[in-house]
């Protein structure tokens, strides 16, 4: 079975085109280092909730959309070879110029149980 790293961030709406363009560049990179397939999600319809939700979980802020975004890896061995990469390979700073606030960036990594359809 595959790895996955799920990403889940509030970017301004103005800087739509700009993480479009970090995303673009990115993927050559978690490509070389493993990655099979990367998704990137912008809000369409994302409810606030009472109790949780995807827009409290970033602390979303007016004119803000939700990104949900994953990369599916092999396995995790390759996943924490780029994420360890990070620091000594180049060609990440020029590719992840975040137009977001990172610090309410949530992520994490999963073992995928079962997976239908992909």
């Amino acid at each position: 079975m595959s790895y996955v790293s799920g990403f889940l961030a509030a970017v301004p709406e103005a800087n739509k085109d700009a993480y479009l363009e970090m995303a673009k560049a990115s993927w050559p990179l978690f490509k070389d280092y493993g990655a099979v397939a990367m998704v990137e999600n912008w809000e369409e319809d994302v409810p606030d909730g009472e109790v949780t939700s995807f827009p409290m979980a970033v602390k979303r802020q007016d004119g803000e959309k939700i990104v949900f975004s994953w990369i599916i890896w092999p396995d995790k061995a390759a996943a924490d070879a780029c994420w360890g990469s990070m620091q000594t390979d180049p060609r990440w700073q020029q590719a992840m110029t975040m137009p977001f606030d990172g610090k309410r960036m949530i992520f994490g990594n999963f073992d995928t149980l079962i997976s239908f359809g992909a």
